[in-house]
């Protein structure tokens, strides 16, 4: 039990940075004098360092020990939101950013590993709703900082020193973890014997890439550019748009925590599919541009729908490639992810650049419609191949 709590709190500290990044965005533009899809920069840099550490992520464990990584990793992360909070350099901020990614990029691999192999789906989507009250805390901090200092620094340097405590707590229970494999190399079973290469040629691998690859980039898409649409082209004040992107990272800690409830109810497929058509629903409310109250009710409704989408993939994975590719595509699957969060987001930035913000929610919800299909197709190949 005293794992699963810290891992817990592990997933807590990943998701406030990036809780942060959507309300902080524009007073950042404004301070280093920046276009609208600058963003772009910071999440391709990030993303980097946290692909790269995903991928490493089980020689780093081996070597340090988990409690060893999760402390430095968090120590990371929590010098690299110092440096936000201090820098007068944009090219300091952003080359920050690629140490905040590798600070989280392992512990992401690494921790929903241990979880899919010893740990039930309700777990996962409990594990999940804990990224879902970090995220959902860092845009009320941003915005309860913004409004008492009219900076956006002073929110980087609170969650920087929460972080910094929490690396402290790392590293005095770092002996817990002792014992604990979560590479399948470390086991020497016949049946996890499958190459990364192997796994790489996989049909069902890849398609589960793409489809994580979709999904985080509407993810953290909506998170990221719901603050700017709301103040900047549907004229609501910075306050209330602040607290409502903090909703939308609320009702996704929500669904996550209602879906862990009924995990052992519902297949993780039905889930999903149930979860897509939900939030297909909530951003096509967004995209209607109906006033404030429907805009925040589809923002509100896609939080919630979109929450068990992740952890339900992530528990599935073995009934879609099989055992013997689990470990190496769920590691594949968070570097995926961590593309998607690159690439879809920033795309939305260049598309309102040339098109106007409002593009934004259309542009997200064809991403997400697409993603329903690959993942029908992946589905359906599975049930044929069982």
């Amino acid at each position: 039990m005293g794992l699963i709590i810290i891992s817990f709190i592990a997933f807590i500290s990943l998701g406030l940075p990036d809780g942060l990044l959507g309300v902080a965005w524009p007073g950042i533009r404004d301070y280093f004098d920046l276009p609208v899809d600058a963003l772009g920069i910071i999440l391709i840099l990030g993303t980097s360092g946290y692909i790269l550490s995903s991928f490493l992520s089980g020689v780093l464990m081996r070597r340090l020990g988990i409690g060893k990584l999760l402390s430095l990793s968090c120590a990371a992360t929590a010098g690299s939101l110092f440096v936000y909070a201090h820098t007068s350099s944009w090219w300091i901020f952003v080359m920050f950013s690629v140490i905040s990614g590798l600070g989280a990029g392992a512990i992401d691999a690494g921790i929903n590993t241990y979880v899919a192999k010893y740990h039930s789906s309700r777990m996962m989507q409990w594990l999940h709703a804990s990224f879902g009250v970090g995220i959902t805390s860092g845009p009320v901090i941003m915005t309860l900082g913004i409004s008492m200092t009219s900076r956006w620094q002073s929110g980087y340097l609170v969650v920087s020193i929460a972080i910094a405590i929490l690396a402290a707590v790392f590293f005095a229970t770092k002996s817990m973890w002792f014992g604990i494999t979560v590479n399948s190399s470390e086991e020497h079973h016949a049946e996890t014997d499958a190459t990364l290469f192997e796994t790489l040629k996989t049909i069902p691998a890849q398609l589960s890439m793409l489809t994580f690859f979709l999904y985080t980039g509407v993810e953290l898409g909506l998170g990221m550019w719901t603050y700017l649409l709301l103040t900047e082209s549907r004229g609501v004040a910075p306050e209330v748009a602040g607290y409502v992107t903090g909703s939308y990272w609320g009702m996704f800690t929500v669904g996550r925590i209602i879906a862990g409830l009924y995990a052992r109810r519902i297949a993780d497929s039905k889930l999903i599919y149930l979860s897509v058509s939900l939030a297909l629903i909530g951003i096509g409310l967004l995209l209607t541009n109906s006033g404030q109250l429907t805009s925040i009710l589809g923002i509100g409704v896609a939080g919630f729908a979109i929450a068990p989408i992740f952890p339900g993939l992530v528990s599935s994975t073995a009934s879609r490639v099989g055992r013997i590719h689990q470990a190496n595509t769920i590691g594949m699957q968070m570097a995926a992810a961590g593309f998607g969060v690159t690439i879809v987001p920033s795309l939305a930035g260049v598309l309102a650049k040339f098109y106007g913000l409002e593009v934004i929610p259309l542009y997200l919800l064809t991403v997400l419609s697409l993603m329903l299909l690959v993942f029908a197709t992946l589905n359906y190949q599975s049930k044929n191949n069982s």
